[in-house]
Formats: structure tokens, sequence, C-alpha cells
């Protein structure tokens, strides 16, 4: 990469990071490459409120390169009175930190069904107390049972873990939860902010019961995966949402005139 490609790289990353938490990150990332996936290792970022970790050789960095530096959800910066935030593949907490500490009057539901996943997203949501609630299961249309699917989605990484429905005979792993329900669980009578980031998942979520929700739902963000997502997806949105595109993201903020209608 010419140098000049290099400064503007570096440019923009101190400038989402911060100098010295710019440096530190570098220096970690380096070093991690030789440690083992279960060496955390913590990083600091203008844009969340508390301190993050991220596991060596993993998608975590890819990750919170894509949430930090890129600032993938820069288009909901001029989102306002935001209460009820659900995520829906949380996977390690990058998003929902950056959510809570932009809206700090915000709740946070983040679904996230891999363990590992789960176990990271725990550790970097315990400083943000009470404002989240985390479950360690997957988003579907309806309550039933699923198990993670065994099949290569993506680059096979930690980032693209899938889940299906589990087979007449075969046992559940986790209990489905649906947005709907979770909704009217919160307490809320809206969901704020809407994103959704399933790996494929959204195609099952978008075909049935959307009535239940979708309507109740300011903003929603989700990254489509294929042309059957985005298909399904684009049928259930038609109505009542400007639809933009952000990077890899659409959003769907919900007309004037259709606030609730």
């Amino acid at each position: 990469m010419p140098i000049h490609q290099h400064v503007k790289a570096w440019s923009k990353e101190i400038d989402a990071l911060g100098f010295f938490n710019w440096f530190d990150l570098k220096r970690r990332y380096r070093r991690s490459h030789a440690l083992a996936q279960s060496e955390l290792q913590p990083f600091k970022s203008r844009y969340a409120a508390e301190p993050l970790y991220f596991r060596p050789r993993s998608s975590d960095f890819s990750v919170l390169y894509q949430i930090f530096v890129e600032r993938e959800y820069r288009c909901l910066d001029d989102v306002q009175g935001v209460e009820l935030v659900i995520d829906c593949g949380a996977n390690v907490g990058y998003s929902s930190a950056y959510f809570l500490s932009r809206y700090p009057d915000c709740h946070v539901i983040a679904v996230e069904p891999d363990p590992g996943n789960f176990e990271m997203l725990q550790r970097n949501l315990a400083p943000f107390g009470n404002r989240v609630t985390l479950l360690n299961t997957g988003i579907w249309s309806s309550r039933t049972g699923l198990v993670i699917s065994s099949e290569s989605f993506g680059d096979n990484r930690e980032w693209a873990v899938t889940v299906r429905e589990a087979k007449g005979g075969e046992k559940a792993t986790m209990q489905a939860v649906d947005i709907g329900t979770l909704l009217r669980e919160s307490g809320k009578d809206k969901i704020s902010i809407l994103k959704i980031d399933i790996e494929g998942s959204e195609s099952e979520v978008f075909s049935k019961s959307v009535e239940a929700w979708l309507g109740l739902t300011d903003t929603l963000v989700i990254e489509l995966h294929g042309d059957d997502c985005t298909r399904i997806f684009h049928q259930a949105v038609s109505d009542g949402f400007d639809i933009s595109r952000c990077d890899e993201l659409t959003v769907c903020k919900r007309q004037r005139d259709a606030q609730h209608a």
C-alpha cells in the first residue's frame, strides 16, 4: 500500500480511537497473533463509554474495526429519543456498546446464539449494568427449538455463526425468541432501533408474524444475506419506511406520517 494510503488509514483510525488508544490497540493487535484466544486484549474508543475486549486470532478485531473505525452505525447518529434498542445478532457486544454510549438513556436487549460470542458479550457489556438484557439464543419468527448450524456460512469464523430449527427427533440446544415477544416483555410501547445481523435467518424473521412488531419499530438497520433474504425483507417493509443504504447496511426509518398509525 502506498504511504499516503497508510497515512489516510492511520488518520481515520486515530480520529476514531484517539491517538494513545490507537497506538495501544496497534501494539496489542500485533502481539495478539502469538497469543491464545483466551488471552483477551482490552481496547478503548471514543465511541464507547467503557473499555472493551477482543479475542486474539478471531473475527473480533474485524468487528471492532467496522463499528468503531468505519463507524457503520453512523447512519443512526441522528435518531432522537432512543429508549429501546434490540440488537439481534449482537456478537461480542460492540454494536450494543456503541448504542449504549451514543444513547445514554436507552435500554438494549442483546441477543446472541453462539456460547463463545455470548461469553464475550457478557464481559463487554457488564459495565453497563441494568441498562442491558442479555439473551443467549437465536432470533426466529416464533418460539421454537433451535440448534447451531454445522453448515459453513461466510468465512466460517466467529462472526458467521448461524442457527436452524431443530429437526424432528433432534434435541434443541436453545429456545428461540421472536421480536414481538421481546417488545412485549420489555414494557416499552415501541422499538426505537432494531438492529439485525443474523447471518441469513432474516428470511425466517421477515416471512412470518411481522405484524406483531414491525409497525411498532421506528428505525431498522439490517445486513441482508443473499437474494432470497433481500426479496423477503423488502416485501415486508414495503410501506411506511424511508429506505436507504449505508455501506453494507440497509436502513429503514419510519416516515413521519406513518408513525405507529
